[in-house]
């Protein structure tokens, strides 16, 4: 397994290559976990070389609290990847990827960018969208793999490419969940045992949510989610929406044909947890 950390050297790597090797990647924030090593797994299956990336994006985080706490591990990280078989890890410093000013460009989604997330933390999505278009531009991968615990993020990708007219196909990745069915997550690590125990609620909340869609209307199904977090001391509802899969726009009733999508943001404590199940 390599490891890179300038721009300069893992683009010289990749440029080694035979032409017509293909590159699966797998761009992360670090502290990994299985639902991380999943999406490489599923890389490795499909690609003749596997890249992961390994950097915490400032521009990505509206509060400053969370870019410091943000868990860090890059030594478990490697050693797990090694047992991945992984072959090639690049590990930038913000200065190396921003290279002159830490700062994002502004991008437009077609809207995607101002739904659910987009509400809740300004400028995000173009944090999002300034790093996966540089990595993407050092990395120059065939495929490009991502969980669909944020799908939001996996929609604006997707438009990014498209805009941009990159050649990558963009690869969703199911939700990979914990025994009890809390989505995998590098912040569940900062969770106290009371929330962590209390957590498992938004993925049974979802799944109820989804039956109840079946019969009712979008509204009812709202309302029904939030007043069961009214109920319940130890998580607080950031929000419920339902929206369509492909604008993202939150729906009042559904049409045929469509397909739907439930969004949640919960604080747990001060950890903020997102989930999301298809309709």
């Amino acid at each position: 397994m390599l490891v890179f950390a300038k721009n300069k050297s893992i683009k010289h790597k990749i440029d080694s290559l035979k032409k017509g090797t293909s590159i699966g990647f797998v761009p992360t924030m670090g502290a990994l976990h299985k639902g991380h090593l999943s999406l490489v797994q599923r890389a490795k299956q499909e690609n003749d070389i596997v890249v992961v990336s390994i950097f915490v994006n400032p521009t990505q985080f509206d509060k400053k609290e969370d870019l410091i706490n943000y868990p860090k591990t890059i030594d478990q990280d490697l050693k797990l990847l090694k047992l991945m078989n992984c072959d090639i890890v690049f590990t930038p410093s913000a200065e190396e990827i921003y290279q002159n000013k830490i700062k994002s460009q502004l991008f437009e989604f077609d809207g995607l960018e101002n739904q659910m997330e987009g509400k809740h933390r300004t400028g995000h999505f173009n944090g999002v969208g300034t790093i996966v278009k540089r990595l993407f531009e050092i990395v120059t991968p065939k495929n490009a793999y991502f969980g669909e615990k944020d799908f939001q993020q996996l929609q604006i990708i997707r438009k990014l490419v498209e805009k941009f007219q990159m050649p990558i196909k963009i690869i969703g990745c199911e939700i990979f969940r914990e025994d009890d069915g809390l989505a995998m997550s590098s912040r569940n690590t900062r969770l106290t045992n009371k929330h962590r125990n209390a957590a498992p609620f938004i993925y049974k909340i979802l799944k109820q949510a989804k039956i109840q869609f079946g019969t009712k209307n979008a509204l009812n199904v709202v309302q029904w989610v939030e007043n069961e977090f009214k109920n319940n001391p130890l998580l607080e509802l950031e929000y419920f929406e339902i929206a369509n899969e492909g604008t993202l726009h939150s729906i009042k009733n559904k049409k045929p044909k469509q397909k739907y999508r439930a969004f949640i943001a919960v604080f747990a404590g001060k950890i903020r947890l997102i989930d999301n199940i298809s309709l």
